[in-house]
């Protein structure tokens, strides 16, 4: 199956129409309990789907509404560091993306390299760097979804940015604007890799969200990014980090997080109906 079957497989089993899509990162899943559910896609059962091997990633779309919002989750990624391509990697954005959602709330956990942020700070995306990745768009290009070079001045929409911090504001909850970088994992980085990330311009690092980012923006979907800082990468070198410990600061900071998403979805709703 290509996406498009894949989304018509999903669209033949479900009847709804998201306002916002929702891609949940590591440790972030709780924010799925609080929907009120309308159906659940696991992606085993969606034919030629990757499917997530990561704990933390359950794998799944969950259909329902969020503050009687329509929203799609995405619960659970897939990644290239376990073995698929970048260009499945992207398959399950693409697809939410087909399924209705013209806006995406991308969310993950990432090491700091800011040496202003500590474990638990939330990051507002503002721009990115992917040039330690492939490309998701490497190959023939499908004019269905984009342009053979799509423009990437502004791949987090600005009003949105601004709509996320009201909503920090409004909640009183401290918000860093600040640039993700993503690599392909699944190492953690090294001392002076670190070193270089922050040099080069990034504020926090991670293994997901640019890919998503790239395509989705190829898409003409309106983007939104928040990072939750779960470890310092930067002058790591006497810090050993674990996944499990990754998922614990996610958690502990998780009633935040979902609080600002929750805010700002609401607000964006607001002003665009």
């Amino acid at each position: 199956m290509d996406i498009f079957e894949m989304a018509d497989w999903i669209k033949s089993r479900v009847s709804f129409e998201p306002f916002f899509g929702i891609v949940l990162g590591s440790g972030l899943g709780g924010l799925a309990d609080e929907i009120d559910v309308v159906d659940r896609i696991s992606y085993s059962d969606i034919p030629g789907f990757p499917k997530s091997t990561v704990a933390g990633h359950k794998g799944e779309y969950i259909f329902g509404y969020l503050d009687e919002i329509p929203v799609i989750l995405m619960n659970g990624r897939v990644h290239y560091y376990e073995g698929y391509t970048m260009q499945q990697v992207v398959t399950p954005v693409r697809v939410m993306a087909l399924l209705g959602a013209k806006n995406i709330f991308l969310t993950n956990a990432s090491g700091g390299l800011n040496r202003s942020y500590h474990p638990g700070t939330l990051m507002c995306i503002t721009d990115h760097i992917s040039s330690f990745i492939p490309s998701p768009l490497i190959g023939p290009n499908d004019d269905r979804l984009s342009t053979r070079f799509p423009e990437m001045s502004a791949v987090y929409n600005k009003n949105y940015i601004s709509a996320m911090h009201r909503a920090a504001e409004e909640l009183g909850i401290p918000l860093e604007d600040g640039v993700y970088l993503q690599v392909t994992g699944p190492a953690y980085e090294s001392p002076a890799e670190s070193r270089g990330y922050l040099a080069f311009g990034a504020d926090a690092v991670g293994m997901s969200t640019v890919c998503e980012a790239i395509v989705l923006n190829a898409m003409g979907i309106k983007l939104v990014g928040l990072s939750c800082v779960t470890d310092m990468a930067i002058d790591n070198e006497d810090t050993a980090v674990t996944h499990e410990e990754v998922q614990e600061v996610a958690a502990a900071a998780s009633e935040n997080l979902k609080a600002i998403v929750r805010k700002t979805v609401s607000i964006i709703y607001k002003d665009n109906n």
